[in-house]
């Protein structure tokens, strides 16, 4: 079976030892090889290989936020010279987390689980602690700093995050940023609605027992029960 693969690592003497490595497996094609995560956006697209060597530090964009931005990942082999992120690299099923410098043998290793695991492969990005956003917003990718958000917008399958740039769409759970961004900054309000508490200006009755929020920008946003709840724990009133 031919495989197609990609190296996306900004180390060059990364990329030249992988591409030695590779020469064993002449089942294996080596699509490109690209230094960032911005292109190696744009080669997963152009050659939709059946797996990848992705390295997790890269400039521009690291190596989990390329993954936010692809649909259908292909298998992935990570490859980096930090230990700290193999329990989250597994936790987005990867194939193998390779730790340079890494030797043929451990190579071999990696290369063994591919057959295995390319049938049923498929990675599903976890909750993390946020301080950017990625996103694609008409055609170009915006990188959305946590600091200018403002709240978030429950929309279908997506989340409207309104910052202080604009309103842009993501194909997220409001729930997974509810885990993600920090409880004392962000407070889940209503099931359709997580807000900043910074961008909170009072908090107004509204009808029985419910309650509306004003915020900085005259916006209005519903409270629930448990919303109140959590924003009373969290403004300590």
């Amino acid at each position: 079976m031919r495989l197609k693969t990609l190296i996306i690592d900004d180390e060059p003497l990364a990329t030249t030892i992988i591409q030695e490595y590779l020469m064993e497996y002449p089942e294996v094609e080596v699509c490109a090889v690209v230094h960032n995560g911005f292109d190696g956006m744009k080669a997963i697209q152009t050659y939709q290989p059946d797996f990848i060597f992705l390295d997790i530090e890269m400039p521009k964009i690291n190596g989990f936020e390329l993954l936010e931005l692809l649909e259908s990942p292909p298998a992935i082999i990570f490859t980096t010279a930090f230990d700290q992120y193999a329990v989250k690299a597994f936790d987005n099923a990867a194939v193998d987390y390779l730790l340079k410098p890494f030797s043929k043998s451990r190579f071999a290793q990696a290369m063994a689980k591919i057959d295995q695991s390319l049938a049923q492969f498929a990675i599903t990005p976890t909750p993390e602690s946020l301080s950017r956003i990625v996103l694609k917003d008409k055609g170009e990718i915006k990188i959305i700093p946590v600091s200018i958000i403002r709240y978030l917008e429950a929309n279908d399958d997506y989340v409207n995050i309104h910052t202080e740039e604009g309103k842009f769409l993501k194909n997220k759970t409001l729930k997974s940023y509810e885990q993600s961004l920090a409880s004392d900054e962000f407070v889940r309000v209503h099931r359709s609605y997580l807000v900043k508490v910074s961008e909170i200006v009072k908090m107004e009755p509204y009808e029985k027992e419910g309650f509306i929020l004003l915020l900085r920008k005259g916006e209005k946003i519903p409270v629930s029960k448990n919303g109140y709840f959590k924003l009373k724990k969290v403004l300590g009133i």
